[in-house]
């Protein structure tokens, strides 16, 4: 999968760090292109769509050009995911400062509900690094993980497009599928300690 893309970026001289630092400015694209929609400007929610999803797309492709290639290394992996989580707080303030998410749940529940997707999406990344710094696997563990959560953004805003409260009602999910998430993993975690414990 992606092979031959990951052929291409290496063969003109992109590396793994490289890819992720145009992910994050693609990402910020995509941020400012949500700071900066109104009703006025909902085609700036397609084009912000378009950046994020290019950038997913950099996100995986500097995975593959490092496993690929050799070029994994320990700080690679550190600089990705610090990347990553700056990328989705970027994406979620540049939400609830344009106030996409108070149509539906008006100014004060509105940013609470952008605020709980932010918090969320930032612990689903902080309990994996605790749990697999702790020895314990935890990829695929959780109903949403960062790829889930950036399609559920993507298809919420393109229908956002046409009918805006849905951006409201689909952060207000990733909201609660994110710190479900951190539910389930937590829960995963004290399984895998309470068998290793009685072990």
């Amino acid at each position: 999968m992606l092979t031959s893309q990951a052929s291409a970026a290496h063969k003109i001289g992109l590396t793994p760090n490289r890819i992720s630092i145009i992910g994050f400015i693609l990402v910020l694209a995509s941020a400012a292109s949500y700071a900066l929609t109104t009703t006025q400007t909902l085609w700036l929610l397609v084009l912000a769509v378009v950046f994020l999803l290019a950038s997913g797309f950099c996100d995986t492709l500097d995975g593959i050009v490092a496993r690929t290639f050799q070029q994994e290394t320990v700080f690679g992996g550190f600089f990705d995911s610090v990347l990553d989580r700056y990328a989705d707080a970027a994406v979620y303030a540049a939400i609830i400062v344009a106030g996409l998410v108070n149509p539906v749940w008006g100014i004060i529940w509105g940013s609470a509900w952008g605020l709980a997707a932010l918090t969320g999406s930032m612990m689903v990344s902080y309990t994996r690094a605790r749990a697999e710094a702790a020895g314990i696997k935890m990829e695929s563990v959780g109903l949403a993980e960062r790829a889930e959560r950036m399609l559920i953004l993507a298809a919420v805003s393109i229908v956002g497009f046409f009918w805006l409260p849905a951006l409201s009602y689909g952060v207000a999910l990733l909201a609660l599928l994110s710190n479900l998430t951190v539910v389930q993993r937590g829960l995963h975690v004290y399984k895998i300690l309470k068998k290793k414990a009685a072990a």
